[in-house]
């Protein structure tokens, strides 16, 4: 499917169109609206991490498992958590604190050989989130991973046939946050057995906005 970008950009103009002010950020949110697609069904789970070109407005928070050196390159390159090994252990068990982890932390890294400890210890609360670390070995180059999680999203089928996700902020230029679109777009119409015909309608909205449709060419 090819995106008419410069359609893209007018329905960015009119989601940002807000007749009330608000006194924060708004984010600018995408919506993918699916047809003939079963959630149930494993060819029609969607789980996609996408890396976009552009980081999409906040900051994604990011958590690095590590111990020793890699745990000390972490926090040079601005992790904003890091969790070493004794500290994770002392994670199981405690409701609270994984859920709080959970919550505070967008995306995970995790030194390989700590992955069956995350699993053991934080895997039934990661996993069904879809936040389970991406294992790297422990002489990775961390900043290089940590720059590109900066401008992820992650793009997930639940129980409806729908996906949305955030693909910017109304402070970032139009041209830029249908990049992230056109991105994100092609990406998830890749992934489904049909293309873009299993792709019924696209909105583009602000948080508090109201959805305003994108014409899909086929």
């Amino acid at each position: 499917m090819s995106l008419n970008m410069d359609a893209v950009i007018e329905a960015v103009k009119q989601a940002k169109k807000n007749p009330r002010e608000r006194n924060f950020v708004q984010s600018i949110e995408l919506i993918i609206n699916l047809r003939d697609i079963d959630p149930k069904k494993p060819e029609g789970k969607i789980q996609e991490l996408i890396e976009l070109p552009y980081p999409p407005g906040k900051k994604n928070k990011v958590c690095v498992f590590a111990s020793g050196d890699l745990a000390l390159r972490a926090k040079k390159a601005d992790a904003d958590v890091v969790i070493e090994r004794a500290e994770l252990e002392s994670l199981a068990g405690d409701k609270k604190r994984q859920r709080e982890l959970t919550e505070r932390c967008d995306f995970f890294i995790a030194d390989a050989s700590l992955m069956p400890l995350v699993g053991k210890t934080l895997g039934s609360i990661l996993g069904p989130r879809g936040k389970m670390p991406t294992p790297v070995p422990p002489t990775a180059d961390i900043a290089g991973p940590l720059e590109r999680y900066r401008k992820m999203v992650f793009a997930r089928l639940r129980g409806q046939p729908t996906i949305q996700c955030r693909i910017g902020d109304e402070k970032m230029p139009d041209e830029q946050i249908a990049e992230n679109i056109r991105v994100v777009v092609g990406m998830i119409e890749g992934k489904l057995k049909r293309g873009v015909k299993n792709i019924e309608s696209i909105y583009v909205k602000t948080a508090m906005g109201s959805p305003v449709r994108m014409q899909i060419q086929g």
